[in-house]
C-alpha cells in the first residue's frame, strides 16, 4: 500500500525570498496564457495565474520587475493550438507559457514551443509523450517541462492503488470495468490500469475507448452490465461526463463508478446535473485538505476572490508562476538558458505537494511529491475524501438504489 506522507511538509515558501520590496522599475516579465478559455479548466488557470502574479507583483515583483499576463485560446483544437502559441510568441514575445489543457493540442505545439526557444510549463495535458519530447531530444525540447498533472502514466498508478486498495482490498470488489474517451492520454493510460489490476488481483471485464461526442452510453452501460462487473472505473475528461453520469444515474444502473473525471471535479458539477453524481468517486490534484501548508492559503484566497473552488489546473498554474518567478531569480535573468538549468533544480512545495522534475522534465509522482486524493460525491452535493487511507474524510458509499444491498 503506497503512504503517501502529504502531512510530512515542514515548510513552504509562503514568502519566498526571490520577492522583494524593490521598486520595479524594469521591463514586465510576461507570462503567456495558452489554454481552453470556454471551460472551467481554462478560467481557473487564468485566474490563479493572475492570482500569483498579483502576490508577486505586491511584494516587489522578480527581479525588480514586475509580472503581467496575455491570454490566447487554443480552444480543444490543435490547428487553434498551434496559433495561440505562435501569437503569444512570435506576436507578443512573452517570457514564458504556462498553460494547456488538451494532450493532442499540446503535442502538436511542441515544435512550434521548441522553435519559438520559449519556456513553457504545461499544466493540463497529461500524456507521457509531452516529456518524452524531451527525453528523445534534449537540445530540440529543453523548453518543455510539466508542472501538472501528474502523467498518464502515474495517474493509472494512482487507479490501480486505488482499486486494489480500496475496492478490492476494502469493500471486496473482484471484477472491475474500464470505461474511457477514445483519447491520446486515456490511450496512454488504459493499458497500464488494465495490467496493473489485473496483477493485483481483480479481473477486468472491459476495457471499453468511446468517441467524446457519444450521447447514448445505454448500450456501453448494458455490455458492462452483462460482462459481471462491479465497479467502473472511468477516465473522462473531453468526454460529455454529464451525460455519462446522467444516464448511469437515470438507468439506475447496479454498478458504482469512478475514477477519474475531469468535469466531476467542477465545483458546480453537482449542481448542473441535479444532484446525480452522487456516490461517483472522482480522483481530484486539488482538494481543501492541508496536502501542504499552501494548500488551503490557496484554496480561500482563490474562492474568496473568484467566488468559486479552483480546479486542477487552477493549482497547477499557481505554482507554475512560483517556480518559474523563483527560478528567473536563481538565474539573475529571463534569459532561457540561464532559466532551464536553474528549473531543473526546482525544489518547490507546492499547492499539491513537492514539486520537483525528472531528467525529461515530468514533474515527479509518488511518497512525498504530487499525487491524487479521491473524494466522492455526498448527497448533500459536498465531496469527501474517501482514498487515500491517510487523509480520508469519511465512508466511501454505494449509489443510493443500491444502499443496504448485499
Amino acid at each position: 500500500m503506497r503512504h503517501y506522507g502529504w502531512a510530512a511538509f515542514a515548510c513552504a515558501m509562503l514568502a519566498p525570498g526571490f520577492i522583494t520590496a524593490a521598486r520595479a522599475d524594469g521591463p514586465p516579465i510576461t507570462i503567456g496564457v495558452p489554454t481552453s478559455v470556454q471551460l472551467e479548466v481554462g478560467r481557473d488557470s487564468i485566474d490563479a495565474t493572475q492570482l500569483a502574479i498579483d502576490e508577486i507583483n505586491a511584494k516587489g515583483g522578480v527581479l525588480g520587475r514586475q509580472l503581467r499576463m496575455i491570454v490566447a485560446d487554443e480552444t480543444e483544437n490543435p490547428q487553434e493550438g498551434v496559433a495561440a502559441i505562435n501569437k503569444l510568441t512570435a506576436d507578443e514575445h512573452v517570457d514564458v507559457l504556462i498553460g494547456g489543457y488538451t494532450s493532442g493540442v499540446t503535442l502538436a505545439q511542441e515544435t512550434h514551443i521548441a522553435d519559438s526557444k520559449t519556456i513553457y510549463l504545461e499544466v493540463g495535458a497529461a500524456s507521457p509523450s509531452i516529456t518524452d519530447f524531451v527525453r528523445r531530444n534534449y537540445k530540440r525540447y529543453q523548453y518543455i517541462f510539466r508542472v501538472s498533472p501528474i502523467n498518464a502514466a502515474h495517474q493509472a498508478e494512482a487507479l490501480i492503488d486505488f482499486g486494489l486498495g480500496k475496492l478490492k482490498g476494502e469493500a471486496g470488489v473482484e471484477k472491475i470495468a474500464i470505461a474511457g474517451e477514445n483519447a491520446k492520454w486515456v490511450q496512454d493510460l488504459a493499458p497500464i490500469l488494465k495490467a496493473g489490476l489485473e496483477k493485483g488481483g481483480m479481473t477486468v471485464t472491459s476495457v471499453d475507448l468511446f468517441d467524446a461526442d457519444t450521447s447514448d452510453f445505454s448500450p456501453l452501460f448494458t455490455k458492462i452490465k452483462a460482462s459481471g462487473a462491479q465497479y467502473i472505473m472511468v477516465v473522462l475528461s473531453h468526454a460529455n461526463s454529464d451525460v455519462f453520469v446522467k444516464q448511469w444515474y437515470d438507468a439506475k444502473l447496479p454498478i458504482p463508478i469512478g475514477g477519474i473525471d475531469v468535469k466531476s471535479q467542477d465545483s458546480d458539477f453537482f449542481t448542473r446535473i441535479g444532484g446525480k453524481a452522487v456516490s461517483e468517486t472522482v480522483a481530484n490534484n486539488i482538494i481543501p485538505v492541508p496536502m501542504t501548508p499552501l494548500t488551503m492559503p490557496f484554496w480561500n484566497n482563490f474562492v474568496a476572490r473568484f467566488k468559486r473552488p479552483p480546479v486542477y489546473t487552477g493549482a497547477g498554474s499557481y505554482d507554475a508562476v512560483y517556480i518559474y518567478a523563483e527560478a528567473v531569480a536563481r538565474a539573475g535573468t529571463t534569459a532561457p538558458d540561464k532559466v532551464i538549468p536553474a528549473l531543473e533544480k526546482t525544489h518547490y512545495v507546492g499547492t499539491e505537494g513537492l514539486c520537483e522534475f525528472d531528467a525529461q522534465h515530468d514533474i515527479k509522482y509518488g511518497p512525498g511529491f504530487i499525487s491524487l486524493a479521491f473524494a466522492q460525491w455526498y448527497p448533500d452535493g459536498s465531496r469527501v475524501i474517501v482514498w487515500p487511507k491517510e487523509i480520508a474524510k469519511g465512508a466511501m458509499n454505494p449509489p443510493p438504489w443500491l444502499a443496504g444491498k448485499p
